[in-house]
């Protein structure tokens, strides 16, 4: 033990990652589905070895890797943060800003009523609310504070001990109230309501964990006899005949020569056509009149699969079976997934599709570049980042923060450095999700910003406020734990009433909705687990965003409404 101590006493980073990995060990443990994760796990882990040794923290270090963080959560949830706000899904934004500020209401009203320090008021927020990042913009908030450094340290350890009480039942609480007691109240049966929600929206059921073996798109190339009912007609008419499944001819072989193949081009008997679409459509050709060929020739076409951004005022709004039907413009393209706010969405032929959706089509190249160009930009894959944008957004942005000073009563408080960055972040992501060259981070760098900066600042934090963990906890451990209980649960209530009974939401939406709201994916894994069905993903993508950005702020606003 005092070779360990020595040890970290002399050199405090190795004590970070150590709190980081095992924070990512014990958060990877689950007891029926329920786990603290990584970032809780950091900050447990924090806590214990600071119990035990006095580890030196730098601050400055502290606040870059939460920068970082900061920025990366701003981008990634830019795009649909904005979305929310102007598109067609106006329920989801309100929902989204309701169930956040019912959570910031409750723990004002609980921290006048307990008369709890600012501290334990920040963790109270973040633990109860389950958005770690409010630590930091509470922590910052409270280090702007007219007062002495050593009380700003004490306040700052309390946010600690109050987070990883709260979280306990915060966690627990978003994953019970999503999955069992709030279907009990809306009077629903889960998988009944996955199940017509799916046929609502078009959606194919499978097994879970069974995929078919079969490719779902190909391309094959046939030999047509005298009495295929194709010969003699244009490729416009034979497509026409399939166009609620969408099957396209290709290419030609006639006479040894390859042609090309236009809308008026009609078909021979001799002909070998090599035809795109998914496999059941294509085995349509198969009925005694075609005979498949091997010609790699003829099959050696380019095909590519791209993601693409979805920003054509012309196609927001539109169902996925609407934009099929635009047979021309999107002949010989295929939609694979759809991923709005880096969640996968359920395709179905009824899928509503909104700004800012990524959309993976796969075809013929000529062809979906083509669709790629009208439905909006192409996110080609980088794996370099730009770090002038990087450098310069978070440097811009802890400025603007810095310097943008609102009055509150007598005094002049800065929003603060992190949340001047996360504003940043928010406009860099939005602008390059319509122009993706436009401070391109790639998804790499972006996870390890969002993972690595959070979990190693809260593992700092834990360092620090280990010495007085023991000490806070026996002195208002039950009264944060109760009050954290209360925080978790009335935004839940609230947004179930608000969402049902004012906005009108489907029931197995909103319940993912509820989740989206307190940032908690585990509640949303739940209520697709008890409803069998992928379809709540549609509500949590609605409201997470707002969740992200809103509760992270209430850390800054909560000090203001408290001092």
């Amino acid at each position: 033990m005092d070779f360990l101590g020595n040890l970290l006493q002399r050199y405090p980073e190795l004590a970070v990652f150590l709190a980081i990995g095992l924070g990512y060990w014990v958060g990877g443990f689950k007891i029926r589905g329920v786990g603290f994760g990584p970032v809780t796990g950091s900050l447990l882990a924090g806590l214990l070895i600071g119990y035990f040794f006095l580890i030196p923290v730098s601050d400055t270090a502290k606040q870059v890797l939460f920068l970082l963080f900061m920025f990366g959560i701003g981008y990634s949830v830019g795009p649909s943060f904005f979305r929310g706000m102007k598109d067609g899904g106006w329920r989801w934004a309100v929902l989204g800003v309701v169930i956040p500020v019912a959570g910031l209401l409750t723990a004002w009203a609980l921290a006048l009523l307990l008369k709890l320090e600012l501290g334990y008021a920040v963790g109270l927020i973040s633990g109860g609310l389950t958005e770690s990042p409010a630590i930091g913009t509470g922590s910052e908030a409270i280090r702007n504070l007219p007062i002495g450094a050593a009380e700003k340290d004490r306040l700052i350890s309390q946010i600690a001990v109050a987070d990883a009480l709260c979280y306990i039942f915060g966690t627990f609480g978003i994953i019970w109230f999503c999955s069992s007691l709030g279907p009990k109240l809306l009077r629903v049966d889960l998988k009944a309501e996955g199940a017509r929600l799916e046929q609502a929206y078009g959606i194919q059921r499978q097994k879970a964990g069974v995929a078919s073996a079969w490719r779902k798109f190909d391309l094959r190339a046939y030999l047509l006899q005298p009495d295929h009912p194709a010969v003699g007609h244009s490729v416009a008419l034979v497509e026409s005949r399939y166009a609620p499944d969408r099957m396209f001819v290709e290419r030609i072989r006639r006479d040894g020569s390859l042609l090309a193949v236009e809308p008026t081009t009609v078909l021979r008997a001799g002909d070998v056509v090599a035809v795109s679409g998914k496999s059941e459509v294509i085995l349509k050709w198969l009925d005694g009149h075609a005979v498949e060929q091997a010609d790699r020739e003829l099959l050696d076409i380019p095909s590519a699969m791209y993601d693409v951004v979805l920003s054509n005022p012309a196609l927001v709004g539109k169902t996925v079976a609407q934009i099929a039907e635009q047979a021309q413009e999107v002949r010989g393209v295929f939609l694979r997934d759809i991923r709005r706010n880096g969640v996968q969405i359920p395709v179905g032929s009824k899928t509503v599709l909104l700004r800012g959706d990524v959309l993976s089509i796969v075809g013929l190249e000529p062809a979906v570049e083509r669709v790629a160009e009208r439905m909006g930009s192409i996110v080609r894959e980088l794996n370099a980042t730009d770090f002038v944008a990087l450098g310069f957004g978070i440097f811009v942005g802890a400025v603007v923060g810095t310097s943008l000073v609102l009055p509150i009563g007598s005094m002049h408080i800065a929003i603060g450095s992190s949340v001047g960055t996360l504003i940043l972040g928010l406009l860099v992501g939005w602008r390059n999700s319509a122009r993706p060259l436009f401070g391109r981070i790639s998804h790499g760098a972006l996870e390890f910003m969002k993972s690595i900066g959070l979990a190693g600042f809260v593992a700092m934090i834990g360092l620090k406020a280990g010495p007085v963990f023991v000490q806070a906890l026996q002195e208002v451990g039950l009264t944060i734990f109760l009050a954290g209980i209360v925080v978790t649960m009335v935004p839940q209530f609230v947004g179930l009433l608000f969402g049902r009974y004012v906005l009108k939401l489907e029931p197995l939406l909103l319940l993912g909705a509820l989740a989206g709201a307190q940032t908690m994916t585990a509640g949303l894994a739940a209520v697709q687990e008890k409803s069998q069905s992928p379809v709540a993903v549609i509500g949590y993508s609605g409201t997470v965003a707002f969740g992200h950005i809103l509760i992270t702020t209430w850390g800054t606003v909560i000090v203001w409404l408290l001092y």
